[in-house]
């Protein structure tokens, strides 16, 4: 390929990838110097070397990229023949088994990350059944004096995604949905903590889409996922499109390989609630987004920022709706857990370091990191901060949400561009002023903006829309559907073919 992947930056990749879960970070990823080179057509046909690539693996699971990518490409071409029909097909496998295994997999996946909450992980298997599919894949057609255009949504050929801890089989069964729907294969690289769950998925989808289909190796993964299989599976030569769902170093790496990148990166939503909104419905959005899967989903409320004159009202709702609030001596002691400071600095650090022992677990374990025990059945913690404390400043992904009082409207807003970072991932406002609605919304730009409800509602669980578990906001195609994997081609016929 033209351009190879710098090798310090590779290095730095790594060590986000084996050191932090769920791949959040502070720092917003740098846009490439040089536009990402697409590829014009999937035409690459891998070498003979006398050993079929079925041969290599089992069932998509294979030592290294190289022999991955090899048999995808197979797959690929495995694809085209068979058509479309085969693509339903395979969206109708993946979403069903999902469906059908939702409590096996959920199980299996929680006992590998060990983050999360097992009601969760199954409930987000259970809905890839709203990801789209192929009915998304539908050409446009022009006609005019001078004949007819028809403009197609073409396959690259094989695709390589990495995929995160935090969601690993439901990003992966979504991306397949999403990618097979446009026509390609798909290698994954998946998180090396949540990667033995990934590899059995991919087993399992491969061994219903050959026998129901014939098609072997559509879906490809390396078994044990290493900076190697991550860099080899990049600048693969089959590899014509990379949909990478993590932190801002895998990002970078990504957009820099010369190759067309379709990039997921971190988030750390606000939430502003004013005082026209209803106090009782905000209170228990707040928690039912917060708490979901212990705070593990990227767009997931991060920090509050509430009106100073509704501030208390806020709270009490939030009480009366099951969250436990901290006092400051339980706050500071559950940040001294929850963050590891500079030496010399304390909870005023700009840039605390999360604990990473503490991400998605269950509130009893940070209650108990704050001193105290909570109830049974306990899904969130609150306490009332400041602007510049490391809650508020981090994607700290725990079920533990930070409130900050703000003197306006305008301040609330000023205070949530700041805590968002411009990453322009995901806002949420409660509030019945269209006025201040239109102005966050103005303000952040973010690729979700959520009103009145839960983050969920964004991905269409209590709102419309579809599912995905890659939200594409660095590089700027949001949430992803399989016209997301496709290349438009145009077909015209001059001065003919018109039916008037």
């Amino acid at each position: 390929m033209s351009s190879q992947m710098n090798e310090t930056l590779i290095r730095e990749v790594i060590q986000e990838v084996l050191g932090k879960l769920g791949g959040g970070s502070s720092q917003a990823p740098a846009a490439p110097s040089t536009p990402p080179v697409v590829a014009s057509s999937p035409s690459y046909a891998p070498p003979s070397c006398g050993v079929s690539s079925s041969s290599k693996g089992r069932h998509g699971v294979f030592e290294t990229a190289a022999q991955a990518c090899e048999a995808a490409q197979q797959g690929f071409l495995q694809l085209q023949k068979k058509g479309i029909e085969a693509r339903r097909q395979v969206e109708r496998i993946v979403k069903t088994m999902c469906e059908d295994r939702a409590n096996e997999w959920g199980k299996i996946e929680l006992e590998e990350s060990k983050i999360g909450r097992l009601d969760h992980k199954i409930g987000k298997l259970q809905i890839i059944g709203l990801v789209p599919g192929v009915d998304w894949i539908r050409p446009d057609g022009r006609s005019g004096d001078h004949g007819i255009t028809l403009e197609e949504y073409t396959p690259f050929g094989v695709v390589g995604a990495i995929t995160p801890s935090t969601h690993s089989i439901p990003t992966l069964a979504g991306n397949i949905v999403n990618i097979v729907a446009a026509g390609n294969a798909v290698v994954f690289n998946a998180h090396p903590a949540a990667s033995r769950c990934a590899a059995m998925a991919v087993r399992e989808f491969n061994k219903a889409i050959e026998h129901e289909t014939g098609i072997q190796n559509l879906v490809c993964i390396i078994e044990e996922p290493t900076l190697e299989s991550f860099k080899e599976l990049c600048s693969h030569e089959a590899v014509r499109l990379l949909c990478v769902t993590g932190g801002p170093g895998v990002v970078k790496a990504a957009m820099q390989t010369g190759k067309r990148a379709i990039c997921a990166g971190p988030g750390n939503p606000p939430v502003l609630v004013d005082d026209t909104a209803c106090m009782k419905r905000a209170a228990e959005s707040i928690i039912q987004g917060a708490a979901f899967d212990n705070n593990l989903l990227c767009i997931g409320e991060k920090e509050v920022f509430a009106l100073e004159n509704i501030a208390d009202e806020l709270m009490g709702a939030m009480e009366k709706a099951g969250a436990v609030r901290l006092n400051a001596a339980q706050l500071d002691q559950l940040t001294q857990a929850a963050f590891t400071f500079k030496e010399g600095q304390g909870a005023g650090c700009p840039h605390a370091v999360v604990n990473k022992d503490l991400i998605g677990k269950d509130v009893s374990v940070l209650a108990q990191a704050a001193g105290l025990r909570v109830p049974d059945g306990t899904e969130l913690l609150f306490a009332e901060t400041d602007a510049s404390h490391p809650f508020v400043d981090e994607e700290q992904m725990m079920p533990f949400i930070p409130i900050v009082r703000v003197p306006s409207i305008e301040a609330g807003i000023e205070e949530s561009l700041k805590a968002e970072h411009q990453y322009k991932h995901t806002s949420i406002i409660h509030s019945h002023d269209v006025n201040h609605m239109t102005a966050m919304a103005r303000a952040l730009d973010t690729t979700l903006f959520i009103k009145n409800g839960p983050c969920m509602a964004g991905l269409g669980l209590g709102g419309e829309g579809y599912l995905s578990f890659s939200i594409a906001t660095p590089t700027g195609e949001g949430v992803t559907n399989p016209r997301t994997f496709t290349r438009v081609r145009r077909c015209v016929m001059v001065d003919n073919l018109r039916i008037y």
